[in-house]
């Protein structure tokens, strides 16, 4: 799969990632008027609207960029309806083309970890009957558990050329009450970088492996370290954009092959509608607002690597 995600990075120009993680306050009024009109102020309606919402940006984004990465919590706390929006969401973005990161988050042990491994990334036999319950390409996973609850995502990535991204070292305030925590005066992400890389020399593509690592664009001299530490990971960068992170912060990520990396923005894109820059475009083209907004992260990004 990671070959898949490079290719579709060569052929965009764009190492990006959509995140679409929508929230009621984004969503423009016409989006819930419709919505409502047909299934009520319900948690039904309001799934309708996410997924509506989530259609407009893709259509309009799709060509640009080579994936997106939905957050399944925003889906989650819609309960049923949520999920089902969720898996739509990520349906649609497969037959568009896109790489699908499930930003899922999950880490646990034994079974359980299979479990989610399965649901999210492979196949569950219901007799003789074969399903793929969401077909997500990557998602995202929380080492804390250790190597028993990654290691089923592992197997799962080896069994369906599948990837995961491992969080190492994570964009908001508070990551270093854990993370930055020495051990033997190393760092814990250090000590967890070296676990990344160990774990995808198992499940190797051409060039990088399957197994990545989510480090956050506020720290790009950890980035630096870290690099160096997972040469043949590909490293997912939340923090773009709406937590601060530009362009210039964002060069050490990446390898002098001037892959490596992809880096996500969630807020500034699907809700650019709202950001100043983009006020011109209004909540009725809210998805023109998007493509703009998606194409000066391009530009930004491909200028920051030409310096």
């Amino acid at each position: 799969m990671i070959n898949r995600l490079i290719a579709g990075i060569k052929k965009t120009k764009a190492p990006v990632v959509v995140g679409l993680d929508p929230t009621l306050s984004m969503i423009p009024k016409q989006i819930l008027e419709r919505a409502y009109g047909t299934f009520g102020e319900t948690l039904d309606g309001a799934a309708e609207a996410f997924w509506q919402f989530n259609k407009e940006i893709v259509d309009f984004t799709y060509d640009l960029i080579p994936a997106v990465k939905p957050q399944i919590a925003m889906y989650e706390q819609l309960g049923i309806p949520g999920l089902i929006a969720f898996q739509k969401t990520v349906a649609y973005c497969k037959e568009k083309g896109l790489v699908v990161i499930g930003d899922i988050k999950r880490g646990d042990i034994g079974s359980t970890s299979a479990a989610y491994a399965v649901g999210h990334l492979g196949k569950v036999q219901i007799g003789s009957r074969v399903y793929t319950p969401f077909g997500e390409d990557f998602v995202t996973v929380n080492p804390y558990l250790g190597s028993d609850g990654v290691n089923p995502f592992v197997e799962v990535c080896q069994e369906e050329n599948k990837g995961i991204f491992v969080l190492v070292k994570t964009s908001n305030p508070s990551s270093g009450e854990f993370q930055d925590q020495l051990v033997d005066d190393r760092p814990v992400y250090e000590l967890v970088g070296e676990k990344v890389a160990q774990w995808g020399a198992l499940c190797m593509g051409d060039t990088y492996s399957n197994v990545g690592a989510v480090v956050g664009a506020t720290y790009p001299e950890m980035g630096r370290v870290l690099r160096k530490i997972m040469p043949k990971a590909y490293i997912l960068v939340p923090g773009y954009g709406a937590q601060g992170g530009r362009g210039k912060d964002l060069v050490h990520f990446f390898n002098k092959d001037g892959l490596g990396a992809i880096v996500n923005s969630s807020r500034g894109i699907i809700a650019a509608y709202q950001n100043e820059a983009y006020e011109k475009y209004g909540a009725a083209c809210f998805g023109e607002a998007s493509r703009a907004a998606t194409k000066d992260m391009i530009l930004d990004i491909r200028q920051a690597l030409e310096k």
